[in-house]
């Protein structure tokens, strides 16, 4: 049996890279970034003034002068002016430094009297002073951005900055939720009490939009081999990605795993030491597809899609791989199976900043109920079995 750093090197070394297409800036926030994003001019493309006040040279204030003449006012956007000596410029934040001038005083500092700015008695400025210098951010022709890049609003800003009206990204996947059962029946619809809620389903749609994947549609099937096989068949001619939910254990009606061999699907490996969600399995379709057959148990469902789907898509969607994150058990933790332990957590934080995992109990593999007081779910390693509050654990948000 695969270990779980195991299976996801195998989930990682299956998945084929999406293609580029090109969008329009509105359109980029969220995606997977697959150019480099170079700066269009320097920045600031001038000697940007940061404040409201007169612009002068320093070398006459040096020489005593504190009553200035005012030459003229200039706004943001217009063109600088040139700065006669002794004299001074009503300046706007934002604006173009004047020629010849080198030094702000802000607007507090000074008063105007019959055509002149009176500088403060006792107040000191000194040369260059609220003045953003040219290029002081970056020159032209700078990167600014690097391919792999999760496109964030931020980022929008700095596109838009470039220049550019569209920028290349990964195409989004096109993914299928598939879930199987008899037993399952969706919000809506009449139910019997010897039937269960359809929850998986929307629960793995949910989690991919989250994590910036939302061309997914999900579908229903019942534990039929024959419907399986036409269904899935015709999944798997429209998607990148197919995720089932659901029949792949080793019960009568777990047929899933028969049917997608019987389709041509490669079988990468079937069960993995975890818990929960040791049944998982995955595989390759004839034209690449990836494909996720995961637990029908509620929590081994959404943790399998955190732990190998997330990573899987990033990893086709040409994304740069997240730094790990770790985070500090704030209870003691004991797991006896000789399995890696998944174990779902709400974050908390201490004085010193330091981030805690609380344990969130759950009663068993089906309780999903107790998934939402969660943040995310630790690891607890193979071949240890205390975990004392305090001890380091992989930390993976929802």
């Amino acid at each position: 049996m695969l270990t779980t750093a195991e299976a996801l090197d195998r989930v990682l070394a299956a998945m084929p890279e999406l293609s580029v297409e090109s969008v329009a800036l509105r359109a980029a926030d969220g995606r997977v970034l697959r150019q480099v994003v170079e700066a269009e001019r320097d920045q600031p493309p001038f000697h940007r003034v940061m404040m409201d006040g007169i612009a002068i040279s320093h070398a006459d204030f040096a020489n005593g002068l504190r009553q200035f003449p005012i030459q003229g006012t200039q706004m943001a956007g217009e063109a600088a002016v040139a700065l006669q000596p002794g004299r001074c410029i009503e300046i706007m934040t934002g604006a173009s430094l004047p020629a010849n001038a080198d030094c702000i005083i802000p607007v507090e500092r000074i008063s105007v009297s019959d055509g002149n700015a009176i500088i403060e008695d006792g107040y000191e400025a000194v040369a260059q002073q609220f003045i953003h210098p040219r290029a002081s951010d970056h020159a032209a022709g700078s990167q600014l951005l690097a391919p792999g890049k999760l496109v964030s609003a931020m980022d929008i800003a700095v596109i838009a900055s470039a220049g550019l009206t569209h920028v290349d990204v990964s195409r989004s996947p096109a993914v299928r939720v598939i879930s199987t059962g008899n037993e399952l029946v969706a919000a809506g619809e009449a139910i019997e009490p010897h039937q269960v809620r359809l929850s998986n389903g929307p629960a793995i749609q949910a989690l991919l939009a989250q994590h910036g994947y939302p061309d997914c549609e999900h579908d229903h099937m019942p534990d039929e081999r024959a419907v399986l096989r036409e269904q899935i068949a015709r999944h798997l001619t429209e998607a990148d990605v197919v995720i089932l939910s659901g029949g792949v254990s080793m019960g009568k009606a777990d047929f899933v795993p028969d049917v997608l061999a019987e389709l041509g699907v490669k079988k990468h490996f079937h069960r993995v030491s975890q818990r929960p969600g040791k049944p998982m399995w995955f595989g390759s379709g004839p034209d690449g597809q990836a494909v996720f057959a995961l637990p029908g148990n509620p929590v081994s469902a959404l943790v399998c899609c955190r732990h190998y789907v997330i990573p899987a898509l990033a990893r086709a969607s040409a994304r740069t791989t997240a730094t790990p994150e770790f985070a500090a058990l704030a209870a003691d933790v004991t797991f006896k199976p000789e399995l890696t332990g998944f174990q779902p957590v709400r974050l908390i934080s201490n004085a010193v900043g330091q981030v805690l995992a609380m344990p969130v109990k759950t009663n068993t593999s089906g309780d999903f109920s107790a998934l939402s007081g969660s943040d995310g779910y630790v690891e607890l390693v193979l071949g240890q079995s205390q975990f004392p509050s305090g001890t380091s654990v992989f930390l993976h948000r929802w």
